[in-house]
């Protein structure tokens, strides 16, 4: 029997897809690269390791029950800083801790807001949780832009940061929130028998399930801050950060500790960026994201940090330049507490776009161990984790 030609043709084409897709399937397997690391100074990214607890005695969640009253929680909160129109970005995050963590242990969300919170973001958020939700106002005192702010001056600093693509430079909303973030937040009623905090905010992600306490681990182990993701900031954001610092310490060496002890060779390294260095005149520009942030308040209300950023605020570069919170805190931590008592939550999965900290454990999910960025290549060279394991370690 004979076919038609077009019979034979269609035939022949089906037989070439069937062997090539034959070949696609049954030769060698495509290789999944391993997360790029381009660090000559660290061959192999920690979180590559296999990751487990940190040491030490570690509370788990079985008195922990949100309805417990003596249940073991001490003074903490989680922390979000966040507007109403956030809603959906503030629920993401929520549904991501409490299913890795705060489901087991209920502690509180604080909600701060510079303007009420609408009935509807109280109602869903408060359906996200068990735990006890607080929506707090944030006094207009903490959050208006300070008198000795010339206006100005602010406006034609605003244009400048722009020109130089600063993010959010223009934005006064942005340059208050630094400042509330910086040295405003825990000094709200609200916080003022609350001791401990965990910073979360909209649109970030946790990854692994977390099965102890975080705030009895800080407590217990005499931990002062923690952190996921160390970076380096634009140094056209704060070219007089540094040298303002410079002027406090000189002022007052006491609050200084020794630099055996401290972080402060992270702060000024000049080897790995040393275009950062330059520009922010003597300052590494490496600090903590803090965007997460789990901390022990009492060094925030210290005086050594409260003198700090009173100098810090009437030198005006919270408006006139764009100072974040990220390096206001790094550089205090860095200066005024032991490195001991700074803690890398390794275990702790998180994105906030576009940084990952990505453990190599099988309670994580939905994060490739290893990524720092699902961005562009350039992207690496904004990860200081570097150099903190090279002056401090991994502790």
């Amino acid at each position: 029997m004979v076919f038609p030609k077009p019979l034979r043709a269609v035939a022949l084409a089906s037989i070439f897809l069937f062997m090539f897709l034959m070949y696609q399937i049954f030769r060698n397997p495509r290789q999944i690269k391993e997360p790029r690391v381009v660090y000559p100074d660290m061959k192999t990214d920690p979180n590559l390791e296999e990751t487990h607890e940190p040491p030490g005695n570690l509370w788990r969640s079985d008195d922990y029950a949100a309805d417990n009253p003596n249940a073991p929680r001490i003074n903490a909160t989680i922390l979000s800083l966040v507007r109403n129109e956030e809603i959906d970005g503030m629920i993401q995050s929520m549904q991501d801790l409490e299913r890795t963590w705060n489901h087991k242990f209920n502690y509180p969300w604080t909600f701060f807001n510079d303007v009420p919170f609408t009935e509807e973001f109280k109602k869903r958020t408060s359906a996200e949780t068990k735990a006890e939700c607080r929506y707090e106002l944030i006094p207009k005192e903490h959050w208006a832009v300070p008198s000795w702010i010339n206006d100005d001056l602010f406006q034609e600093s605003a244009k400048m940061l722009e020109e130089q693509d600063i993010q959010y430079g223009n934005m006064v909303s942005y340059h208050q929130m630094c400042r509330w973030n910086s040295g405003m937040f825990y000094h709200h009623p609200a916080l003022k028998d609350v001791r401990y905090y965990w910073r979360v905010e909209p649109k970030v992600h946790f990854f692994c399930d977390v099965d102890y306490d975080v705030f009895r681990y800080m407590q217990d182990q005499n931990k002062t801050y923690g952190f996921t993701i160390n970076l380096y900031d634009a140094p056209q954001s704060i070219p007089t950060l540094w040298p303002e610092t410079l002027k406090f310490i000189e002022a007052h060496p006491e609050y200084v500790k020794d630099d055996t002890i401290s972080a402060r060779p992270w702060l000024e390294d000049k080897e790995r960026r040393p275009e950062h260095n330059e520009k922010a005149n003597g300052y590494s520009t490496c600090h903590f994201w803090s965007n997460f942030e789990i901390a022990d308040m009492e060094f925030w209300r210290s005086k050594a940090y409260e003198d700090y950023f009173n100098h810090l605020d009437r030198a005006g570069g919270f408006f006139y330049e764009r100072w974040g919170d990220a390096p206001v805190h790094s550089i205090a931590l860095g200066l005024f507490e032991d490195a001991s008592k700074i803690h890398w939550f390794r275990d702790i999965g998180y994105q906030h776009i576009p940084y990952f900290n990505c453990p190599n454990s099988p309670k994580c999910r939905g994060c490739r161990k290893g990524m720092f960025t699902d961005g562009e290549d350039f992207l690496y060279k904004e990860d200081c984790r570097p150099n903190w394991f090279k002056f401090v370690g991994m502790g």
